[in-house]
């Protein structure tokens, strides 16, 4: 068994999120912020077996596109003063992958109330 934790843009996060599900996988989705950008990321984590991490990497590649976007006045203020007009466009997008292996895997059932 592997866990994958998947780092994406929140732009693409829904249509991550409908092709898990469609996919019959599972998914918890944790809010989480890039450093770079200060940009709205989402990562989520994936407990899948092992002969499913390729799909799942794959299903990542066709839901995660990289894009160029103009930063925002702010970002370029802070970053772009060392050298005025430097930055002016940033490829977003795609994912950062991880996949770890599981040692232990448990479902612990909700009791009825």
């Amino acid at each position: 068994m592997k866990l994958i934790v998947a780092i994406v843009q929140d732009y693409d996060t829904d249509r991550l999120l409908k092709a898990i599900s469609a996919a019959n996988l599972r998914a918890t989705r944790i809010a989480s912020t890039g450093g770079f950008l200060r940009m709205g990321n989402t990562t989520v984590l994936l407990g899948v077996e092992d002969d499913e991490v390729e799909g799942c990497v794959e299903l990542l590649r066709r839901t995660c596109q990289s894009r160029i976007e103009r930063p925002s006045v702010d970002f370029v203020d802070e970053f772009g003063g060392v050298e005025p007009g430097s930055v002016s466009e940033v490829t977003i997008g795609g994912a950062i992958v991880f996949v770890l292996p599981v040692e232990r895997f448990l479902r612990i059932p909700v009791a009825n109330a």
